[in-house]
């Protein structure tokens, strides 16, 4: 693989991820876990919200 394409590559994922966390943000499920935290929204970004829901969510289905 070329520099270029690696780049490019990298360029499609972090498209890809910023529109999953458009729609992770958007969802119902989201906004309720959000509404339950301990207004770690105010200092965490929604890259780091999104991440601990999905983290969060994980574990869960897991266990």
């Amino acid at each position: 693989m070329t520099n270029s394409s690696i780049t490019a590559n990298h360029h499609t994922e972090a498209e890809v991820w910023e529109n999953l966390q458009q729609a992770i943000a958007e969802c119902s499920g989201f906004q309720q876990w959000q509404a339950q935290q301990d207004n770690n929204a105010d200092v965490e970004s929604l890259d780091q919200q999104v991440r601990s829901y999905l983290r969060e969510t994980l574990e869960t289905l897991a266990y």
